[in-house]
């Protein structure tokens, strides 16, 4: 992995959506990223998810939006869990989704002041099997699911103490 030359962050703003909503280049991309959206991932639906959710962040990389995250469970003093993770095709394997976490985690320390985040990730799911072990994440669970055609999957969930 190429540690990138500039990384930062911002909360994710109206602005942000028309580049977001193309960072997932499958069906099956967007369905571990937001199970709840339909295929391809419209403005509409990611400001919907937004609305309800909290915190949602973009990782900037040389000032271009190349990741997103948010928290789609809360609980003040207890932990927060993190969903709609993205990052942009061109910036995969850069650091983005590293730097991203641990944005979120510091996150959850400071404003929720919660000693713990989770993370669900589905079994096909490579790079984010992946990913969250690397970064700390202990296993928790498999819970089953369907996906979008009905099928059989797990969603693994992982915890991480902060």
């Amino acid at each position: 992995m190429t540690q990138p030359s500039a990384l930062t962050h911002r909360p994710a703003d109206a602005a942000d959506l028309t580049a977001i909503v193309a960072f997932a280049q499958s069906a099956q991309e967007l369905f571990f990223a937001y199970p709840k959206a339909n295929w391809p991932l419209s403005v509409g639906q990611l400001a919907a998810a937004m609305a309800e959710r909290r915190d949602s962040t973009v990782v900037l990389l040389d000032g271009r939006v190349a990741g997103f995250a948010n928290f789609y469970q809360w609980q003040h003093g207890e932990f927060c869990a993190l969903g709609n993770l993205m990052v942009a095709p061109w910036a995969r394997g850069q650091g983005v989704a590293h730097y991203l976490v641990a944005v979120m985690e510091q996150l959850v320390r400071d404003h929720y002041k919660a000693p713990r985040m989770r993370v669900s990730c589905f079994n096909a799911n490579s790079a984010g099997l992946l990913l969250y072990p690397k970064l700390g994440y202990r296993l928790e669970g498999v819970v089953e699911r369907r996906d979008p055609h009905g099928a059989r999957v797990a969603l693994i969930q992982f915890g991480k103490p902060l």
